[in-house]
This record gives C-alpha cells, sequence and structure tokens, in this order.
C-alpha cells in the first residue's frame, strides 16, 4: 500500500470543496421543491424542440436566456421579466416602459458569449426559463443541462420570423396571456404578409443584390439562409453573401466586397456608416456612389438585427420601403409609432420618432 502524503492547507479546500459541491447540490434540490410549492400544479409542455417539459399552470417569474427571448417577453408579458440579459443604456431605455427600465442585469444563458451562470439563476428564482431562436440539438442539450442543473423548467421556441405567430401562441400559453398573444401574433402576420403581397411579382432577377455590413469595418456579414439576414430575403432583396457551406456570421475580405459590388448596404454600426463615403474602399461601390447605404434605427433593439428577434418586424417593413419606395407609399413615422405602442408598450413623441429614423435614411456622398 502506498500512502500519500497532503498538506493540511491542501486537504482542508479538498473538503471544503467536496462541501461546497454537496450543498450546491442540496440547494438545488430544494429549488425544485420550491418551484413545485411556489408554482402549484406542473403540466406538460411540447416545446418547439419537441421536448416534453413540465411547467407551471402559469409562469409569473420568467428568465429569458438570451437577447432574443428577452425582446419576445418584453412584447408579449413584461410584468413576468425578472431581468434583462444586458442592463440597457440609457438611450435605450427612454424607449422602454418605465416599469421595465430598471430591472436587474443577469447575463445569457446561450449563444455566444454565454455569462449568467446556475448561482445567478437560482438567486433570481425563476419559475420559468425560456429561449428563443434555433432549436438544433445543440440547443436543446443545453436546454436539458440547465433545467437538470436547477430543477427550472427550461423551454425551447423557434426564432424563425416565419414563426413569430406561433411562437406568440406559445408564449402566451406558459404565461397566461393567450389573448395578448393572439393580438400580437396577429398584427405580425400581417405585416409580413402585407410586405410579401407588395413584392411577390417581382422577378427574382429584378431584386436588388444588398450586402449586410455589421462591425466598424464592415467585413462582418450574414450569410444567406442565417438567421441574421432572414430579413433581407423578406424584404425582396438578395443577400450578396450566399452560403457556400458556411451558417450564420461570417468574415470576409476587402476583395471580396469589391467583386460582389453590391446595389444597397444596410449597416447597424453609425461610425462605419459615417465614414463610408470618404473610405478608399467603400467609396468606390455602386452602392455608395448611388447613396443607398441604409443605417438600421436600433432603439431600444435593433430593426435588421442585434438581435434577430421579433424586433425585426418594423425593420421588414422600413426596410422593404427603402427597397422599393413605390411599393410602400405610406409614411414610415406612422407605422413607427404604431408598432412601439403595440409591442413596446410605448408612445413615441415626435422627438423619438425622428431620433429613430433621422440616419434612416440613405446616407449621401
Amino acid at each position: 500500500m502506498i500512502f500519500r502524503f497532503i498538506p493540511l492547507a491542501a486537504a482542508r479546500r479538498q473538503v471544503s470543496s467536496r462541501a461546497t459541491q454537496v450543498l450546491a447540490a442540496v440547494a438545488m434540490t430544494l429549488m425544485g421543491l420550491v418551484f413545485t410549492v411556489e408554482t402549484g400544479a406542473a403540466r406538460p409542455f411540447v416545446d418547439a424542440a419537441g421536448r416534453t417539459v413540465e411547467v407551471p399552470e402559469r409562469a409569473r417569474r420568467v428568465l429569458a436566456a438570451g437577447p432574443p427571448a428577452s425582446v419576445l417577453l418584453y412584447t408579449l408579458a413584461p410584468e413576468t421579466m425578472i431581468g434583462w440579459v444586458r442592463a440597457p443604456s440609457p438611450d435605450e431605455a427612454a424607449f422602454l416602459s418605465p416599469e421595465t427600465r430598471g430591472l436587474p442585469a443577469y447575463g445569457r444563458l446561450t449563444g455566444k458569449g454565454n455569462t449568467a451562470n446556475v448561482e445567478a439563476v437560482l438567486t433570481l428564482k425563476p419559475d420559468l426559463i425560456i429561449d428563443v431562436g434555433s432549436t438544433a440539438s445543440t440547443y436543446a442539450s443545453l436546454a436539458d443541462r440547465v433545467q437538470a442543473q436547477t430543477g427550472i423548467p427550461y423551454i425551447l421556441l423557434d426564432g424563425g420570423i416565419d414563426r413569430t405567430g406561433e411562437t406568440y401562441a406559445k408564449l402566451g400559453e406558459l404565461v397566461g396571456a393567450p389573448e395578448r398573444a393572439a393580438e400580437l401574433a396577429a398584427h405580425a402576420e400581417a405585416m409580413i404578409a402585407e410586405v410579401e403581397g407588395r413584392i411577390d411579382s417581382i422577378p427574382a432577377d429584378r431584386r436588388p443584390r444588398v450586402y449586410y455590413a455589421r462591425g466598424p469595418r464592415g467585413l462582418e456579414t450574414g450569410v444567406s439562409g442565417s438567421i441574421t439576414t432572414e430579413i433581407l430575403d423578406r424584404a425582396g432583396a438578395r443577400n450578396v453573401a450566399e452560403g457556400g457551406g458556411a451558417t450564420g456570421l461570417t468574415t470576409i475580405s476587402p476583395e471580396q466586397i469589391l467583386a460582389w459590388d453590391p446595389d444597397a448596404i444596410v449597416t447597424l454600426d453609425p461610425a462605419f456608416h459615417r465614414t463610408l463615403s470618404t473610405d478608399p474602399l467603400w467609396s468606390t461601390l455602386r452602392a455608395v456612389r448611388a447613396g443607398r447605404v441604409y443605417q438600421t434605427p436600433r432603439l431600444p433593439f435593433g430593426w435588421f438585427d442585434s438581435p434577430p428577434g421579433t424586433n425585426r418586424l418594423i425593420g421588414l417593413r422600413w426596410l422593404a420601403a427603402l427597397l422599393y419606395p413605390d411599393l410602400f407609399p405610406e409614411p414610415m413615422d406612422s407605422i413607427t409609432r404604431d408598432f412601439y405602442t403595440r409591442f413596446y408598450h410605448v408612445n413615441l413623441d415626435t422627438a423619438q420618432v425622428e431620433t429613430l429614423l433621422k440616419d434612416a435614411g440613405a446616407a449621401r456622398p
């Protein structure tokens, strides 16, 4: 038999570590018991990934796992929110309902740069976790793991824009707001159908070729078919960044953007938008020379992306009107007011509308 000497300090650390693990396990078990007591009888719910999860009869404290889920929950049932994935900036907060501006930030459980942890989730005492976006096996596995660790039901909802109505209906069932969910679902589906109906007769070869520029240099983009660029397809544009086997976001070279030479450019970054006309690379492109560079409004959420959630509905209408002004003659200010009242629970004044739309047209060289 071989005996190994363990220093006293190290032994204490091992005991402490084991004790911490045991206490954490006990805490998670107790949380599961608290969930059962506080929320009453649970019921089975089939989420968008096909997972059957026991959920409370009516969720009252909901934690959004990522930004798209935060937006969806805010639009439908802000009273159930226990916080934000990221604290709103002062500029963003001005376009949110007063009751939600000061909610705590807890980080994200899913996606790029996840920052939340199990302890933070337990401290907030949610009775439901939701994630909105992809329902692929990677996200289903994450949901199963977090649910097993915390004892809190974790639901996946489809974030595709075509699934908006269905997703609202599912969340409405979870939070006990079916009528409000039906109203938002109907309005969302009407917005999508209106745009598609007006551009349906335009042949593919007459649709503008558009590049979506991300980042301060504009060289990051979303490939065709990704959730990031869904709005391009729906607004009647052809994404110059065809998939070619890639998915999601990709970085391109300056030579590639010159070769594409798009008809129009959409960007979220104000600094990039301001420098386009004087940049030696970008100023040679036909989109810049023609003044067809569009900066997406971004308060309180991006209109095109950032995040790829229900906030894109207003962006769909905005971009379609920029690409096809003759087909969409209605003033964007009234459409914006209505959307923000209906979905964001705020009544915009004239100054706020001007703030949103002042840079949302073409950037002239």
